[in-house]
């Protein structure tokens, strides 16, 4: 029987989807083919609109999540054409969906997490069993529901021999800590990652993000702003924790800006860089342990800027791309989403109770049938 899987991760910095076609059939997963499309503008806006209260929003929601699991179908239907695959060759497929609102353990002490999507939609479109809905579970059982990538990173870039520590650049940015030989992985949320410099870029130059982190490095740092930003709770709040645009947002970022009205633009995407950067940092140096590596993914990992700051913050490890360790930075969350839709369908846990602060291990995600 076949043992393939595709994985399908759009993250909270809407910059559009990616997918990845992955062969679990030998003793290390290998991802095959990769695909990406950017969101129409339309959507991407839509999407980030419905991350804070609007009106008529169930309706507005449902309909995003039908034109995001569309989407989504584009992207596996490109995969299959790639590889010449089949969909009946194809077990299943895990979606992470479009996260809108993360709000574990708020309101009724049990919270909620809503990513955005369709799978029914998408099980129409691809003919595929479909997993959705990850984090639900693990919110279910006192968990933060997030973050759910370090099991899987521990798979493909934990060694023996020493800790290693894995930064996804996400919107949000996620720290795993890989322990030798599997001996205790820890995860959580960092802080902003790539939203607030991706907002503030848009804002001022019209571009979705800041292509190499090229106009932030033209900028100075403000560092009484830095000093603001770094005050901010969450960073110094022991884990478990997650985090999304609930907080990190541009209400957030206008209420700090507010005594630096007169700034210009550039200086404040340099400090937002700079506080990326060290916000990474304060988790990263307090969990390096015996690391020689931080291993970097998501999109955050293509910024050169922030990656030599984060070189700069973190001088006691190596920081390189997740390429660097065998896996592609790009590839590397959506591959995490295939291997949690093939432990749901052998009936195997995706989350860790050391991670996300859940009770005990659980099977995540709804499955669809195809």
């Amino acid at each position: 029987m076949s043992d393939l899987y595709i994985g399908l991760m759009s993250g909270t910095s809407l910059d559009g989807i990616d997918g990845v076609l992955a062969d679990f059939s030998g003793p290390r997963m290998v991802v095959t083919h990769h695909a990406s499309m950017a969101f129409a503008p339309e959507l991407r806006a839509e999407l980030l609109a419905l991350n804070t209260p609007g009106s008529n929003e169930l309706h507005r929601a449902a309909l995003a999540g039908n034109a995001l699991s569309r989407a989504y179908a584009e992207v596996v239907h490109a995969l299959l054409e790639r590889s010449g695959q089949p969909a009946s060759a194809i077990r299943a497929l895990g979606a992470h969906g479009q996260t809108v609102r993360h709000r574990p353990q708020e309101f009724d002490g049990t919270g909620y997490t809503l990513q955005l999507g369709s799978p029914a939609v998408l099980a129409e479109r691809t003919g595929i069993t479909v997993v959705a809905d990850f984090r639900s579970r693990d919110v279910a059982a006192g968990g933060q529901g997030a973050p759910l990538v370090p099991a899987f990173h521990q798979g493909v870039f934990g060694r023996a021999d020493e800790t290693v520590l894995v930064l996804n650049l996400g919107g949000i940015s996620n720290l795993s800590v890989l322990g030798a030989g599997g001996a205790s992985v820890l995860g959580f949320d960092c802080g902003p990652g790539n939203a607030l410099m991706d907002h503030w870029c848009q804002q001022h130059t019209g571009q979705p993000f800041d292509a190499d982190g090229a106009w932030a490095a033209s900028g100075q740092v403000l560092p009484a702003l830095l000093a603001s930003l770094l005050d901010e709770p969450f960073l110094h709040k022991p884990p478990p924790k997650s985090t999304g645009r609930d907080l990190f947002n541009p209400i957030w970022l206008a209420r700090h800006l507010q005594p630096w009205a007169s700034a210009d633009p550039v200086d404040v995407q340099a400090t937002l860089t700079e506080y990326t950067a060290r916000a990474c940092a304060i988790s990263a140096n307090s969990y390096q342990n015996n690391s020689t590596t931080l291993a970097v993914c998501g999109g955050g990992a293509l910024n050169t800027h922030l990656m030599a700051r984060l070189q700069a913050v973190c001088p006691a490890v190596r920081v390189v791309a997740t390429d660097a360790l065998g896996l592609p930075a790009l590839q590397v969350e959506a591959a995490a989403f295939a291997w949690l839709a093939r432990q749901a369908l052998h009936g195997q846990p995706g989350n860790l109770a050391s991670v996300t602060g859940a009770v005990g291990a659980r099977v995540l995600g709804a499955v669809y049938p195809a």
